[in-house]
């Protein structure tokens, strides 16, 4: 049975062996030009295969439709940081389209730099500080300059005065004073920051424009219907243009999870806080007037 099993193997190997070499002699060339062209023809192939994703508007006929995914793909169309100038969809808090606004690719599309962000973000933190923290020396501390007893004679340590750091109600020695914490960044950097900041929203897909901030009237429920549609959000920085609108103060001022700003106090800090960064069109003409007045040094 092996012997029979064995020559069958044989046999099929033979043919191969004999189609191969008349494959080879029929090929010009020594049939190597063919063999190669051929392979790289299949490579082609095989490099040129791309991963389709179904989806419910794809042909439900011969997949199953609990296969299907639902969810909205969004494949990476660009590369961060080629200062390419960003088309997008212009809303209001009534999800009404209010036509396209193009973002400068000098402002919202520059390369991500992290370093930049945290050097931006211990700056802030460093020059908000109050600096009001005081100690009194032993010259500010109230009480009686004479010695309290003999410098000998008593068998007690020896002390000049009871307003030392070692009695109680005395001085603190070596204690803060105030100063300012602020430490030195050059203003490019601060710019390119704030830059980075509105890059990385943009890319995110959390930078929303919108027409303008108006509503209807002040209650609360306009901003938290619209907060409900939103997905993956948990808190929204709103950043107005010029002055902030009455309605839209008196519609927020209980939501802790939604704040306003106006476009000259938008910074990096206030932007990490925020997941989601919803802008006025006029907002956004300021913040990129602001990042291309020429600096004065």
């Amino acid at each position: 049975m092996a012997a029979s099993i064995s020559a069958r193997i044989f046999r099929s190997f033979g043919s191969l062996r004999c189609s191969s070499s008349n494959l080879y002699a029929n090929s010009p060339g020594n049939g190597l030009s063919s063999l190669t062209s051929d392979l790289k023809y299949g490579m082609a192939l095989r490099s040129n295969r791309k991963l389709s994703t179904l989806t419910p508007d794809s042909n439900h006929d011969t997949f199953p439709s609990d296969l299907v995914m639902k969810k909205t793909q969004i494949t990476p169309d660009r590369i961060i940081g080629q200062y390419q100038d960003l088309v997008i969809p212009v809303t209001n808090f009534q999800n009404e389209e209010k036509g396209l606004m193009v973002l400068s690719g000098d402002v919202f599309d520059v390369p991500i730099r992290k370093d930049i962000i945290h050097n931006v973000v211990k700056w802030q933190l460093a020059k908000r500080q109050q600096g009001t923290h005081s100690t009194k020396t032993l010259s500010e501390v109230s009480g009686t300059g004479r010695k309290p007893w003999n410098q000998k004679g008593t068998g007690r340590a020896r002390h000049g005065t009871l307003r030392g750091p070692q009695f109680r109600s005395g001085c603190v020695m070596h204690g803060p004073k105030p100063r300012s914490h602020a430490i030195k960044m050059n203003k490019q950097v601060r710019r390119l920051g704030l830059k980075i900041a509105l890059t990385a929203r943009a890319a995110e897909g959390k930078l929303i424009v919108f027409d303008d901030l108006a509503l209807p009237s002040h209650k609360t429920k306009n901003i938290v219907n619209y907060y409900n549609q939103m997905e993956n959000t948990k808190k929204i920085l709103v950043v107005e243009g010029g002055l902030i609108d009455e309605k839209l103060k008196l519609a927020t001022q209980n939501l802790h999870y939604v704040n306003i700003i106006p476009s000259i106090g938008l910074n990096v800090y206030s932007i990490l806080l925020h997941d989601t960064l919803v802008m006025s069109r006029d907002a956004v003409n300021k913040i990129v007037e602001r990042m291309n007045t020429p600096i004065n040094r």
